[in-house]
């Protein structure tokens, strides 16, 4: 879905290094694997075929920060008031 995206935040040796990567295109998702030593990013479609992939050593990652999409009705109700935290209105 669009407005899903996973960001990874990897130790380059002299800090952290920020990848982000997202869902492109309406009806593709980002799903997130650990895989022998690697941690691996995938861009897929409805169908399930992969679009593109980033890999990671496991090691090196320090976080994996998911942000899956909102459907329509959260963004334009719930949320905004959700954070407000007085209830709303």
């Amino acid at each position: 879905m669009i407005g899903d995206r996973v960001e990874v935040l990897v130790d380059v040796g002299s800090g952290v290094q920020r990848f982000e990567i997202a869902a492109t295109k309406a009806g593709r998702r980002v799903e997130v694997a650990n895989i022998r030593g690697t941690v691996e990013v995938t861009e897929v479609t409805r169908s399930g075929t992969p679009v593109r992939t980033a890999r990671f050593m496991a090691a090196k990652v320090v976080a994996v920060v998911e942000h899956p999409a909102l459907d329509g009705d959260a963004r334009a109700t719930g949320d905004r008031d959700r954070r407000r935290g007085d209830g709303g209105g």
